[in-house]
């Protein structure tokens, strides 16, 4: 009697295929298969240390793990990047924590789908010899800012209106992405809204500083990535992929930012030779940004809440809409 497989070889064949095919990783299989083109819209160019995350999950292969194949582009400025998300030229992007709320009161379908750290993207970073232990003693003194409608800036505003100060106490200069840093290394102001990469274009240009960070006073929130209601509603799967690659180089940076530098410093090679300062960039996203968060990507609802009527108070949006409206936490933790 012939054998069941003799006399079945092409089922048997499939099966034994079928079986070949599971011994492979997932991530092999990904890569396999033709990726996925993605464009990923960032609030401002990909070459900045703040991107760290996604350059080293581009880096890694981690998105291409994902059977991914991401593209980033920027954009201008993270509400451009929520509206450009949400009228589908997009499928993801990045901005703030505290975006969404901006974007809804425009009519702009967004949410946050993660957030990367649990402390606020902007620290108040003083000259030394200033003294400057509270944003009281800003009253009557200059300070830099990237832009007036940038959400750093929203951010001093906040950490001011808990000392009794409002925008009209203190000499506040929109100065642009370089000039924000350059005017205050120039000692053109006491102080600066500023994120880490600025501090340490500061620190390296000779300048020894404070740095109080804005959630001591005010609640503000680290970067985010963005995803439409649509998208998020009708392929899901992309989103979570997206989101568990780009956290995976959170993470790598959180554990080791030596190695995460090097690698950083190899994919930007804009940077090249400067492996020390962006391992001193990344510990201090690690110390003011990324750390203390319970589950990375996790979005804090009662910090969101308190920042939108902040938003409404101040003007800056015309009235709330419902918190849940603003963010998701189905893609972390997965």
């Amino acid at each position: 009697m012939k054998s069941t497989c003799m006399t079945r070889r092409f089922g048997c064949a499939s099966v034994l295929a079928a079986a070949l095919m599971a011994a492979v990783p997932l991530s092999v299989r990904a890569q396999a298969q033709p990726l996925q083109e993605i464009t990923y819209l960032l609030p401002a160019p990909g070459t900045l240390p703040a991107f760290g995350p996604w350059m080293l999950a581009q880096a890694k292969g981690y998105y291409k793990a994902e059977g991914l194949d991401v593209k980033f582009v920027a954009a201008r400025g993270g509400v451009d990047v929520a509206k450009q998300v949400g009228a589908g030229n997009a499928v993801i992007g990045g901005a703030i924590g505290d975006t969404p709320i901006i974007a809804r009161a425009q009519g702009i379908p967004v949410k946050a789908v993660a957030v990367l750290g649990a402390g606020s993207l902007m620290q108040l970073v003083s000259h030394k010899e200033e003294r400057i232990e509270s944003p009281r003693e800003l009253k009557g003194k200059t300070v830099t800012v990237l832009a007036y409608t940038d959400t750093t800036y929203y951010a001093l505003l906040g950490m001011l209106s808990k000392v009794g100060l409002t925008k009209n106490d203190v000499n506040i200069q929109a100065a642009g992405p370089a000039g924000v840093w350059q005017q205050f290394a120039a000692k053109k102001a006491v102080a600066m809204a500023g994120v880490p990469d600025w501090t340490v274009m500061v620190m390296d240009a000779g300048s020894q500083v404070d740095i109080l960070p804005a959630d001591v006073y005010f609640k503000s929130m680290a970067q985010a990535i963005l995803a439409s209601d649509e998208t998020i509603q009708k392929n899901p799967q992309l989103i979570q992929k997206l989101v568990r690659a780009t956290l995976k180089g959170m993470r790598d940076i959180m554990a080791n930012p030596k190695d995460a530098a090097a690698v950083y410093v190899k994919h930007v090679p804009v940077h090249q030779g400067k492996e020390a300062s962006m391992q001193k960039t990344f510990e201090m996203f690690n110390q003011y940004v990324y750390a203390k968060q319970k589950v990375p990507g996790l979005m804090d609802e009662a910090r969101l809440a308190e920042l939108q009527k902040f938003y409404v108070t101040n003007g800056v949006v015309p009235k709330e809409v419902p918190v849940k409206d603003l963010y998701t936490n189905q893609f972390v933790g997965k």
